[in-house]
């Protein structure tokens, strides 16, 4: 896959990201923590600008491989880092993928997750040529649960102790989500 890819509705742009993305990311996780150290294991409370530099690096090599396509969410007017999102647990012959996403604090509860997933399933669907996208999140984190479902994806049942968190496990909600259910929205 192509690393220039761009994927935008007017209002948010997603992109690969770029090692110039460290500071910016960075400064977003450390603003977010508070709201993503209960659900995103790899947030923790000394996240550095070197483990910024790092994953960047690493999802350079994963999107290279065809193992992981994981976006910058950016403000389609002035390129304000927003969040991010992207696809793991990719099975290509079986056209399968988990979606994830994270908004920094300061931008959410302005539609930006939903936005973004919309635009990232439209480019599984279409591009990865997947068919079945899984949204996970913990039992406890209403606020992606409830971007799933208006997304379109269908709640399909609990993974019991399926996410785990430094010294907590979680249970998680799981959504799938098909072409047909963004048709349904006009969206593919």
């Amino acid at each position: 896959m192509k690393r220039n890819v761009r994927l935008t509705d007017g209002r948010i742009m997603l992109r690969p990201y770029r090692p110039s993305d460290a500071e910016p990311v960075y400064e977003a996780v450390r603003e977010s923590l508070p709201e993503l150290l209960p659900w995103m294991p790899w947030a923790y409370p000394e996240y550095s600008i070197k483990d910024t530099r790092a994953w960047i690096a690493s999802s350079s090599q994963k999107w290279t491989k065809g193992n992981e396509y994981n976006f910058a969410i950016l403000d389609a007017r002035d390129s304000a880092f927003l969040g991010g999102c992207g696809f793991n647990k990719i099975a290509g012959k079986e056209g399968f993928a988990n979606l994830g996403y994270w908004v920094r604090t300061t931008r959410t509860k302005q539609g930006i997750a939903l936005a973004a997933a919309q635009l990232l399933a439209r480019f599984g669907f279409e591009e990865l040529k997947l068919r079945h996208i899984e949204i996970g999140a913990a039992t406890g984190n209403k606020i992606s649960q409830r971007v799933a479902g208006k997304l379109g994806a269908k709640r399909i049942g609990i993974k019991k102790n399926d996410l785990k968190v430094r010294d907590r496990v979680y249970s998680c909600a799981v959504f799938a989500l098909h072409p047909q259910d963004l048709e349904k929205q006009g969206e593919v």
